[in-house]
């Protein structure tokens, strides 16, 4: 296929809330279209991916299901469709997440157990390098972060933090409790837009 005819990957946004506007410019600085996810009428187009990005996962529960965007997202999710999901973005993903006490459900569709801002509140914010596997050494920045306490044997682990879970996959999902688009490593960007090609 000539680079003429290659087609950009449409990647969805959810941009309800949050840190949304950072993982566009580097999508973008990748190549990838990117469409910002506010109301169900924005799911009426195909797309390749889905981003749901870091915030305030509570907030996000409450207006995913407020704008009837809950249950359309949650099935897509589970028919398969690749998901880059970093801080909240990880706990609406999770099965389950301890000092959540939200009325509004979380996809469910990552099998672990999440512990909310598991760093403390704002002023335990920091900034790390850490290995994940296949890429090497990568900087993580942590805000509020929670990390993950219990992952199902079918959990890819791909980073740990002192010892806890910051970093996973599985099938189609790829889950950080830190966050990428805040520096300027492409890289795990990169390798959900290889996921969403596949």
């Amino acid at each position: 296929m000539s680079a003429r005819a290659a087609k950009r990957p449409q990647i969805g946004v959810l941009a309800l809330q949050g840190a949304f506007l950072e993982h566009e410019k580097m999508l973008a600085r990748l190549g990838a279209d990117c469409r910002e996810l506010r109301e169900k009428s924005d799911l009426e187009a195909p797309l390749d991916g889905l981003v749901l990005p870091g915030g305030e996962s509570t907030t996000q529960k409450k207006l995913l299901t407020d704008l009837g965007l809950y249950e359309p997202l949650r099935k897509k999710i589970a028919q398969g469709l690749p998901v880059l999901a970093t801080c909240a973005g990880l706990i609406l993903l999770a099965r389950n997440a301890t000092q959540d006490h939200s009325p509004y459900p979380s996809f469910g569709t990552l099998p672990v157990r999440v512990r909310r801002n598991a760093y403390g509140r704002q002023l335990g914010s920091f900034s790390t390098t850490g290995e994940i596997k296949g890429l090497g050494a990568f900087p993580m920045r942590f805000i509020r972060a929670p990390f993950i306490e219990e992952a199902a044997p079918e959990v890819d682990v791909l980073a740990r933090v002192d010892g806890n879970i910051v970093a996973v996959r599985y099938q189609h999902q790829i889950a950080l409790a830190f966050h990428p688009e805040l520096g300027s490593d492409t890289r795990l960007h990169a390798a959900f837009l290889s996921l969403a090609a596949s």
